[in-house]
Protein backbone atom coordinates (compact mmCIF):
# COMPACT_ATOMS: atom_id res chain seq x y z
CA UNK A 1 0.00 0.00 0.00
CA UNK A 2 1.47 3.64 -0.88
CA UNK A 3 1.96 5.69 2.04
CA UNK A 4 0.44 9.08 1.16
CA UNK A 5 2.77 11.04 2.86
CA UNK A 6 5.65 9.29 1.31
CA UNK A 7 3.94 10.41 -2.05
CA UNK A 8 3.65 13.36 -1.30
CA UNK A 9 7.16 14.29 -0.68
CA UNK A 10 7.61 13.14 -4.30
CA UNK A 11 5.65 15.12 -5.95
CA UNK A 12 6.65 18.72 -7.30
CA UNK A 13 5.13 22.30 -8.13
CA UNK A 14 4.77 21.92 -12.11
CA UNK A 15 3.34 24.89 -14.11
CA UNK A 16 1.45 24.14 -17.69
CA UNK A 17 4.77 25.14 -19.46
CA UNK A 18 6.56 22.13 -17.57
CA UNK A 19 8.85 23.99 -15.64
CA UNK A 20 9.46 23.57 -11.80
CA UNK A 21 8.68 26.11 -9.58
CA UNK A 22 11.52 26.45 -6.87
CA UNK A 23 11.23 29.78 -5.98
CA UNK A 24 8.33 31.64 -3.70
CA UNK A 25 8.01 35.64 -2.74
CA UNK A 26 6.81 35.87 0.33
CA UNK A 27 4.94 38.65 1.86
CA UNK A 28 5.68 39.11 5.14
CA UNK A 29 3.40 42.44 5.17
CA UNK A 30 1.64 44.84 2.94
CA UNK A 31 2.64 47.63 5.05
CA UNK A 32 5.28 50.42 3.87
CA UNK A 33 6.98 53.41 5.42
CA UNK A 34 7.59 55.02 2.23
CA UNK A 35 5.02 56.45 -0.24
CA UNK A 36 6.48 56.66 -3.73
CA UNK A 37 4.03 57.72 -6.12
CA UNK A 38 4.70 55.45 -8.52
CA UNK A 39 3.63 52.26 -5.92
CA UNK A 40 0.86 54.19 -3.29
CA UNK A 41 -1.39 56.98 -3.42
CA UNK A 42 -0.53 59.93 -1.14
CA UNK A 43 -2.47 59.44 1.93
CA UNK A 44 -3.23 55.72 1.54
CA UNK A 45 -3.68 54.32 4.73
CA UNK A 46 -6.18 50.86 3.96
CA UNK A 47 -3.75 48.17 4.83
CA UNK A 48 -4.55 45.06 6.33
CA UNK A 49 -5.08 45.01 9.66
CA UNK A 50 -2.29 42.83 11.94
CA UNK A 51 -4.51 40.10 13.20
CA UNK A 52 -5.55 38.77 9.71
CA UNK A 53 -1.42 38.16 9.24
CA UNK A 54 -0.57 35.20 8.97
CA UNK A 55 1.34 34.33 12.00
CA UNK A 56 5.24 33.08 12.25
CA UNK A 57 4.17 29.73 12.71
CA UNK A 58 1.61 29.49 9.95
CA UNK A 59 3.86 30.66 7.28
CA UNK A 60 6.66 28.41 8.24
CA UNK A 61 4.24 25.77 7.94
CA UNK A 62 3.36 26.92 4.92
CA UNK A 63 6.52 27.21 3.86
CA UNK A 64 7.31 23.92 5.06
CA UNK A 65 5.10 22.66 2.68
CA UNK A 66 6.68 24.53 -0.46
CA UNK A 67 9.66 22.91 0.31
CA UNK A 68 8.38 19.49 0.09
CA UNK A 69 7.31 20.29 -2.97
CA UNK A 70 10.50 21.20 -4.55
CA UNK A 71 10.53 25.39 -3.72
CA UNK A 72 14.50 26.19 -2.45
CA UNK A 73 14.62 29.75 -2.71
CA UNK A 74 12.30 32.26 -0.95
CA UNK A 75 12.27 36.10 -0.93
CA UNK A 76 11.06 37.91 1.81
CA UNK A 77 9.03 40.91 0.55
CA UNK A 78 6.04 43.25 1.41
CA UNK A 79 4.83 46.06 1.20
CA UNK A 80 8.29 47.00 3.49
CA UNK A 81 9.33 43.88 5.33
CA UNK A 82 10.90 45.42 7.99
CA UNK A 83 8.16 47.14 9.37
CA UNK A 84 7.17 43.63 10.39
CA UNK A 85 8.40 43.05 13.86
CA UNK A 86 10.74 39.85 14.99
CA UNK A 87 11.88 39.25 10.34
CA UNK A 88 14.81 37.79 12.17
CA UNK A 89 12.76 35.38 14.18
CA UNK A 90 11.27 34.50 11.32
CA UNK A 91 14.29 34.28 9.06
CA UNK A 92 16.00 32.02 11.49
CA UNK A 93 12.97 29.60 11.20
CA UNK A 94 12.66 29.46 7.91
CA UNK A 95 16.27 28.54 6.63
CA UNK A 96 16.30 25.92 9.29
CA UNK A 97 13.03 24.28 6.87
CA UNK A 98 14.53 21.28 4.86
CA UNK A 99 14.98 22.14 1.34
CA UNK A 100 15.06 25.73 1.67
CA UNK A 101 18.78 26.50 0.75
CA UNK A 102 18.23 30.09 -0.18
CA UNK A 103 17.03 33.29 1.40
CA UNK A 104 17.08 36.80 0.20
CA UNK A 105 15.16 40.29 1.00
CA UNK A 106 13.33 43.56 -0.89
CA UNK A 107 13.66 46.06 1.21
CA UNK A 108 13.84 50.00 0.59
CA UNK A 109 16.44 50.04 3.38
CA UNK A 110 15.77 52.72 5.84
CA UNK A 111 15.69 50.18 8.65
CA UNK A 112 18.51 48.12 7.48
CA UNK A 113 21.11 49.16 9.15
CA UNK A 114 19.49 48.05 12.79
CA UNK A 115 18.54 44.97 11.72
CA UNK A 116 21.35 43.85 8.83
CA UNK A 117 23.21 42.13 11.44
CA UNK A 118 20.47 40.08 12.75
CA UNK A 119 19.25 39.41 9.40
CA UNK A 120 22.49 37.58 8.36
CA UNK A 121 23.19 35.75 11.50
CA UNK A 122 19.56 34.46 10.68
CA UNK A 123 19.81 33.02 6.94
CA UNK A 124 19.78 35.68 4.71
CA UNK A 125 22.53 36.44 2.23
CA UNK A 126 21.12 38.27 -0.83
CA UNK A 127 19.35 41.52 -1.02
CA UNK A 128 17.53 43.89 -3.09
CA UNK A 129 17.60 47.27 -2.53
CA UNK A 130 14.69 50.45 -3.94
CA UNK A 131 16.91 53.19 -4.90
CA UNK A 132 15.89 55.80 -7.57
CA UNK A 133 18.49 58.81 -7.19
CA UNK A 134 21.12 59.97 -4.71
CA UNK A 135 19.85 63.36 -4.62
CA UNK A 136 17.99 64.13 -1.29
CA UNK A 137 15.38 66.26 -2.34
CA UNK A 138 14.54 64.20 -5.44
CA UNK A 139 14.48 61.20 -3.28
CA UNK A 140 12.13 63.04 -0.88
CA UNK A 141 9.65 63.60 -3.64
CA UNK A 142 9.47 60.44 -4.92
CA UNK A 143 9.23 58.74 -1.55
CA UNK A 144 6.95 60.99 -0.65
CA UNK A 145 8.80 60.84 3.52
CA UNK A 146 12.07 59.06 2.65
CA UNK A 147 15.48 60.29 4.44
CA UNK A 148 18.18 59.17 2.07
CA UNK A 149 20.77 58.95 4.91
CA UNK A 150 19.12 56.22 5.96
CA UNK A 151 19.18 54.00 3.07
CA UNK A 152 22.86 54.63 2.21
CA UNK A 153 23.83 53.61 6.23
CA UNK A 154 21.97 50.95 5.62
CA UNK A 155 23.32 50.08 2.63
CA UNK A 156 26.60 50.71 3.63
CA UNK A 157 26.20 48.41 7.33
CA UNK A 158 24.58 45.21 4.78
CA UNK A 159 28.10 45.11 2.79
CA UNK A 160 29.49 45.41 6.19
CA UNK A 161 27.64 42.26 7.74
CA UNK A 162 28.46 40.98 4.32
CA UNK A 163 25.31 40.26 2.25
CA UNK A 164 26.30 39.19 -1.36
CA UNK A 165 25.28 40.04 -3.79
CA UNK A 166 23.58 42.99 -3.41
CA UNK A 167 21.15 44.37 -5.88
CA UNK A 168 20.01 48.45 -6.45
CA UNK A 169 17.08 48.79 -8.12
CA UNK A 170 16.89 52.21 -9.96
CA UNK A 171 13.00 52.71 -11.50
CA UNK A 172 14.08 54.86 -14.44
CA UNK A 173 11.65 58.22 -14.70
CA UNK A 174 11.13 60.79 -17.72
CA UNK A 175 11.86 63.96 -14.91
CA UNK A 176 14.74 62.20 -13.73
CA UNK A 177 18.27 63.63 -14.84
CA UNK A 178 19.87 61.68 -17.26
CA UNK A 179 23.44 62.97 -15.06
CA UNK A 180 21.20 60.68 -11.90
CA UNK A 181 21.70 57.30 -13.78
CA UNK A 182 25.22 58.03 -13.99
CA UNK A 183 25.35 59.16 -10.02
CA UNK A 184 24.33 55.86 -9.13
CA UNK A 185 25.52 53.50 -11.16
CA UNK A 186 29.58 55.13 -10.03
CA UNK A 187 28.35 54.87 -6.77
CA UNK A 188 27.51 51.02 -7.22
CA UNK A 189 30.65 50.57 -9.31
CA UNK A 190 32.09 52.12 -5.77
CA UNK A 191 30.69 49.42 -3.51
CA UNK A 192 30.31 46.81 -5.56
CA UNK A 193 26.38 46.38 -5.85
CA UNK A 194 24.60 45.32 -8.52
CA UNK A 195 22.48 48.14 -10.45
CA UNK A 196 19.76 47.38 -12.08
CA UNK A 197 17.47 49.79 -14.47
CA UNK A 198 13.62 49.01 -14.34
CA UNK A 199 10.60 50.86 -16.22
CA UNK A 200 8.17 52.59 -14.72
CA UNK A 201 4.92 50.48 -14.71
CA UNK A 202 1.80 52.38 -16.41
CA UNK A 203 -0.12 52.69 -13.02
CA UNK A 204 -2.25 55.78 -11.96
CA UNK A 205 -2.19 57.39 -8.51
CA UNK A 206 -4.40 60.23 -7.27
CA UNK A 207 -3.14 63.66 -8.28
CA UNK A 208 0.35 62.16 -10.28
CA UNK A 209 0.03 59.74 -13.20
CA UNK A 210 3.18 57.33 -12.80
CA UNK A 211 2.46 56.58 -16.73
CA UNK A 212 2.93 59.55 -17.88
CA UNK A 213 6.73 58.83 -16.52
CA UNK A 214 6.98 55.96 -18.71
CA UNK A 215 10.54 56.08 -20.48
CA UNK A 216 12.08 53.25 -22.61
CA UNK A 217 15.53 51.92 -21.18
CA UNK A 218 16.62 51.58 -24.46
CA UNK A 219 17.66 55.75 -24.35
CA UNK A 220 19.20 54.88 -21.12
CA UNK A 221 21.31 51.94 -22.35
CA UNK A 222 22.46 53.98 -25.04
CA UNK A 223 23.56 56.59 -23.14
CA UNK A 224 25.29 54.44 -20.72
CA UNK A 225 26.57 52.13 -24.10
CA UNK A 226 28.58 55.23 -25.27
CA UNK A 227 30.46 56.32 -22.32
CA UNK A 228 30.81 52.45 -20.67
CA UNK A 229 31.08 50.00 -24.07
CA UNK A 230 28.35 47.74 -22.66
CA UNK A 231 27.88 44.14 -24.00
CA UNK A 232 26.00 41.53 -23.66
CA UNK A 233 26.38 39.60 -19.96
CA UNK A 234 24.99 36.73 -17.63
CA UNK A 235 23.86 36.67 -13.63
CA UNK A 236 22.62 34.16 -11.75
CA UNK A 237 19.42 34.29 -10.34
CA UNK A 238 15.82 33.88 -11.22
CA UNK A 239 14.36 37.15 -11.98
CA UNK A 240 13.36 38.90 -15.40
CA UNK A 241 16.65 41.11 -16.01
CA UNK A 242 18.69 41.26 -19.00
CA UNK A 243 22.36 42.11 -17.80
CA UNK A 244 25.33 43.60 -19.51
CA UNK A 245 28.94 43.93 -19.01
CA UNK A 246 31.31 46.70 -18.61
CA UNK A 247 33.32 46.31 -20.92
CA UNK A 248 37.04 45.57 -19.53
CA UNK A 249 35.75 44.98 -16.31
CA UNK A 250 33.75 42.31 -14.89
CA UNK A 251 30.82 44.73 -13.27
CA UNK A 252 27.41 44.14 -14.30
CA UNK A 253 24.51 46.65 -14.72
CA UNK A 254 20.67 44.96 -15.55
CA UNK A 255 18.10 46.22 -17.39
CA UNK A 256 14.32 45.04 -16.37
CA UNK A 257 11.63 45.96 -19.47
CA UNK A 258 8.26 44.91 -18.56
CA UNK A 259 6.46 47.44 -21.00
CA UNK A 260 9.44 48.07 -24.13
CA UNK A 261 10.72 44.12 -23.74
CA UNK A 262 8.27 41.40 -22.44
CA UNK A 263 9.76 39.28 -20.75
CA UNK A 264 6.85 36.69 -19.04
CA UNK A 265 7.57 34.28 -22.47
CA UNK A 266 10.87 33.59 -20.19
Amino acid sequence: MNDPESQFNKSKLIDPFGRQIEYVRLSVTDKCNLRCFYCMPKGFNNFEPPANWLTFDEIERLMATFGQLGVSRIRLTGGEPLVRKNLAELTARLSRLPGINDLSLSTNATLLEQQAEDLYKAGIRRINVSLDTLDDERFLNITGNGKLPCVLRGLTKAREVGFEPIKINMVVMKETSLDDYEHVLEYCMENNFTLRFIETMPLGTPGRDASAQYLSLNSVKQRLDKKYNLVPGLMMGGGPARYYRINGTQYKIGFITPISQHFCET
